[in-house]
């Protein structure tokens, strides 16, 4: 893949992890991906929320280099597209190889008066879940501090 990142639509991601084999990064809060994500989706938070907003996680790139190989195929997504953006951006500066954004994330962009302006994964109607065993940000960091 070149240096530039690739952004795709819910319905492309969904179709690369259906029949390319990627696996779905959800770079949302633990709470956020709790309250439902795409099915399959694995979370490791690209922030947390704090107090006055959110504070950017300090394991993301450490837990993700633990437990996914460089070139392991990969759609990153988020809420609305923005975290996912940065996510994605990081990881490939980190020398991953097989990275998609997944623009308008799982709920979509919205405009200056709340307007939803691309439908993201769930308005578009694509499958939604509220638990995948093994994929929870406290799964998987333990999982990682065990390699």
């Amino acid at each position: 893949m070149a240096d530039e990142l690739k952004r795709v639509s819910p319905e492309e991601a969904h179709r690369l992890m259906t029949e390319e084999g990627y696996i779905y990064v959800d770079v949302r809060t633990e709470a956020e991906w709790n309250a439902g994500h795409p099915v399959g989706a694995h979370n490791v938070p690209w922030a947390h929320a704090g107090p006055s907003g959110f504070v950017p996680n300090p394991e993301f790139l450490p837990v993700m280099q633990k437990l996914y190989e460089k070139n392991c195929p990969m759609v990153v997504g988020c809420k609305s597209g923005g975290r996912s953006l940065k996510a994605s951006q990081a990881l490939i500066a980190a020398g991953y190889t097989a990275v998609i954004d997944q623009r308008a994330g799982f709920e979509g962009p919205r405009d200056s008066f709340g307007k939803l302006t691309e439908p993201g994964w769930s308005p578009q109607g694509l499958p939604v879940e509220k638990e995948t065993p093994g994929a929870s940000y406290a799964e998987l960091k333990t999982k990682a501090s065990a390699t």
